[in-house]
């Protein structure tokens, strides 16, 4: 099953050439994930050829304008263009204040329904599920209220054996890959494990955007596969990440190395960084296997 994130903006609050404001869009399943929402997000989304009236959910971390001031235009466009079917966005509670005023004095009505969802960011909870993930809130703590996202694929059902199929009647393939053993008319018994396989583990992917590295998150995340992690400034900007509620490259890498992360991507960039490498280097100092959240990239997860 596909599961795979592609960054659309890598940067922070001023504009940098090249890079844009925090959005994210994960694939898991031919179903279109939107984290955050930049301004420009709706351009990135055709600059890499990923179609926005694919996106079903959005997930909005908190009311900072680098992550939000892409959405009303976004969501405008789609009305535009045509669309019918529901948009679920999960946000901070005054998120949907904001764009019912938008609305209302650009006298818009959206011809597709919104349904809005308030994020509690007082403690971690479960906001989201379907066939084919779970979404919970990580509780950050950045200078207005903040959660990042845990996005942790659901476990697949085993996998029949192709050149065991014709063993098999059709009417038990079902049971077969729930793991559950068969037995037939004739007293004969089918064990799962005899003709199924079992899927691959699922995985997990967690966001956490703006945020003081205060541990306090660390164990909602904790073993989760990819990390996504603000790394706003170098180290040597410790006191300046502080006082804004941000983290450094290094404090990033410390966090995935305690949270037993097999993967760590990076982002959130100062504006003052013209090059990253920097960044990358003081990341991959503690954690090896880190890389840059950059536009255009997409990565398994």
């Amino acid at each position: 099953m596909k599961f795979e994130v592609t960054i659309l903006g890598s940067s922070s609050a001023t504009p940098v050439f090249n890079r844009n404001p925090s959005a994210q869009l994960l694939n898991c399943n031919e179903k279109y994930y939107l984290i955050d929402c930049g301004e420009g997000t709706q351009q990135q989304l055709t600059r890499f050829n990923l179609k926005a009236t694919r996106i079903d959910y959005i997930f909005i971390s908190h009311l900072h304008g680098d992550h939000y001031f892409g959405l009303i235009g976004l969501l405008s466009s789609l009305h535009l263009n045509g669309r019918t079917k529901s948009m679920q966005i999960f946000g901070p509670k005054p998120l949907l204040e904001i764009l019912e005023i938008q609305f209302k004095y650009s006298d818009t009505t959206l011809r597709y329904p919104l349904e809005f969802f308030p994020i509690d960011a007082i403690q971690s909870l479960q906001i989201f599920e379907n066939e084919d993930l779970i979404v919970k809130t990580v509780i950050l703590n950045h200078r207005i209220p903040c959660t990042g996202f845990i996005f942790e694929e659901k476990q697949r059902q085993r996998k029949l054996i192709k050149e065991k199929a014709d063993e098999i009647p059709v009417a038990y393939y079902t049971v077969l890959k729930k793991g559950l053993n068969v037995e037939l008319p004739d007293g004969k018994m089918l064990l799962a494990e005899d003709y199924t396989t079992a899927a691959e583990a699922p995985r997990s992917y967690a966001y956490c955007s703006d945020t003081l590295c205060d541990g306090s998150y660390f164990e909602t995340i904790k073993n989760c596969d990819t990390l996504y992690h603000e790394a706003t400034f170098l180290h040597e900007l410790l006191d300046r990440a502080n006082e804004t509620h941000h983290s450094t490259a290094l404090q990033a890498g410390e966090v995935a190395n305690i949270i037993n992360s097999k993967k760590l991507l990076i982002g959130h960039f100062s504006s003052r960084y013209k090059t990253l490498n920097l960044l990358l280097e003081e990341a991959q100092s503690v954690f090896e296997n880190t890389e840059l959240a950059v536009e255009g990239k997409t990565f398994q997860l």
